[in-house]
């Protein structure tokens, strides 16, 4: 058994691929904020693969973490100088392994806020990218606008406050560029949120506004931030992956990533500071994120909700058990071919005929064991991002919303907190107790759910909505998750 530093990297077994650069001449240019699996298993696998090739050296990436939480993994990096082993799971039982290195430093916010402050305020550092969660750019789900109410966002705004939040960290950061003479970093966005990019600008000006109008006059016009769009499947590690990594390669890792095979980044051009050549890795780097992002959000993401809340309900616990069920995934495909389809402009170089069924595949592959508890998570930052929009749209076009209505309800029964065998719900989410509350509403009340004007806007007021969503609502009361989404494939189209 071999402990992952890298003092062993070279004596790795030679089925595990390890970084072939030396990484002692490696400099920091990204600061990232939000160094989970999914940012390991895609952007920082991105500049380790460039880094192999020999380019991007000096793009190396500092992590940096906010949370409490995030300790677990500072003290997990720094015991193995920062590397981690990334495990790509084929369908069929292949196991690809390969140690990354591009994560050179980790810095833990609340043990030295001021190391972070001077690494981004570093001229080398030329990106600041983000995986902070759809719900972590403090923005009001409905009206779009900056939540300034947000407790750690006055606390950051407060007179010589120490930042603590995102927004007072890339403020300060910029604060002392500019100040310095130092040409700004660009802010890239890579949370699963229509124009991530034109977010984070939103966000980080407001904050800024707040704190410094003088600095957000200069951010808007001197900061980039580009929009992209992120795709791979990145289940939260578990002590059995642990104990696969150990027994299958022979690598004792603390904190490794295990992930599908597929992964896509379609990222927008616009980076006056300069950017690592990431086409050479195979990102596609084009003008117009748009389509592409409407694409994944609506069909992957929003298809993601399609299936958890209805197969968890229905007994099934991970996604490829619900991907395999022949009614959700017929439900699943006509939602996407039906009422997600119709929103969607044309994207370049892609069959979106294809894209879908092959989305039903990589929901089905047994092997990345992603569960739907993780799916059902933080759903009020969700579904208000990824399945609302279609309905809304669709009610502009004068189309029908069955498949989305009944998705919403599908949240609706699942926030109630037990399931169909009357087991309790751990529902995880910013808003439980708000949620859990209407939801059991809703019994009495049915439109309770939905009346929540802050996630909903005025759906509830419209009865195109409201009868589709109703009729589902009740018989997922009346007859189940499986029996509902059986009766919902009969009536297509």
């Amino acid at each position: 058994m071999i402990a992952l530093t890298q003092e062993t990297a070279g004596a790795l077994p030679v089925e595990v691929a390890a970084p072939s650069y030396d990484r002692s001449k490696l400099t920091v240019g990204i600061v990232h904020f939000g160094v989970g699996g999914f940012h390991r298993a895609h952007q920082a696998m991105y500049v380790d693969r460039l880094m192999n090739d020999g380019l991007a050296h000096d793009w190396a990436i500092c992590g940096v973490g906010l949370l409490p939480g995030d300790a677990r993994m500072r003290d997990a990096l720094a015991a193995q100088d920062g590397l981690y082993t990334l495990v790509l799971k084929h369908p069929d039982g292949t196991r690809e392994a390969r140690v990354i290195g591009s994560i050179v430093e980790y810095l833990f916010a609340p043990d030295d806020p001021e190391a972070v402050l001077e690494r981004m305020a570093d001229p080398g550092v030329r990106i600041v990218s983000l995986t902070v969660t759809e719900g972590g750019y403090a923005i009001h789900p409905v009206t779009g606008e900056f939540d300034a109410d947000d407790p750690g966002v006055r606390a950051d705004l407060a007179r010589g406050a120490v930042p603590a939040t995102v927004f007072g960290f890339v403020a300060e950061a910029l604060r002392r560029r500019r100040a310095r003479g130092v040409a700004p970093f660009t802010v890239m966005s890579c949370d699963n949120i229509q124009g991530n990019g034109d977010v984070a600008r939103r966000a980080f000006t407001a904050f800024a506004r707040l704190a410094d109008p003088d600095l957000a006059a200069w951010m808007e016009d001197a900061v980039a931030f580009p929009n992209s769009m992120v795709d791979r499947i990145t289940p939260v590690t578990t002590d059995q992956d642990r104990q696969a990594v150990a027994e299958r390669f022979g690598v004792e890792d603390a904190w490794p990533v295990v992930c599908e095979p597929f992964t896509q980044w379609v990222l927008e051009e616009g980076f006056p500071a300069g950017r690592p050549p990431f086409e050479e890795a195979g990102v596609q780097v084009v003008a117009d994120v748009e389509p592409y992002e409407l694409m994944k959000l609506r069909l992957l993401n929003a298809g993601h909700q399609a299936l958890c809340y209805f197969g968890y309900l229905g007994g099934y616990r991970y996604a490829h058990e619900a991907a395999s069920d022949p009614a959700i995934a017929a439900f699943l495909l006509d939602y996407m071919d039906v009422e997600a389809t119709p929103t969607l402009m044309p994207v370049p170089g892609i069959d979106l005929d294809v894209y879908k069924r092959t989305l039903v595949e990589r929901f089905s592959n047994p092997e990345v064991r992603d569960t739907l508890a993780r799916l059902c998570a933080e759903s009020s930052d969700r579904i208000p991002k990824w399945v609302l929009p279609v309905v809304r749209e669709r009610l502009a076009q004068g189309g029908e919303v069955t498949r989305a209505a009944a998705v919403v309800a599908s949240w609706a029964r699942y926030a109630e907190g037990t399931d169909e065998a009357g087991e309790p719900i751990e529902i995880v989410d910013r808003l439980k107790d708000r949620l859990t509350a209407a939801a059991k509403a809703q019994r009495e009340r049915p439109t309770a759910f939905v009346e929540n004007r802050d996630l909903f806007g005025d759906l509830a007021d419209d009865g195109r909505f409201v009868a589709p969503y109703l009729r589902a609502l009740g018989s997922l009361h009346a007859d189940g998750a499986l029996a509902t989404v059986r009766e919902l494939v009969r009536e297509r189209p």
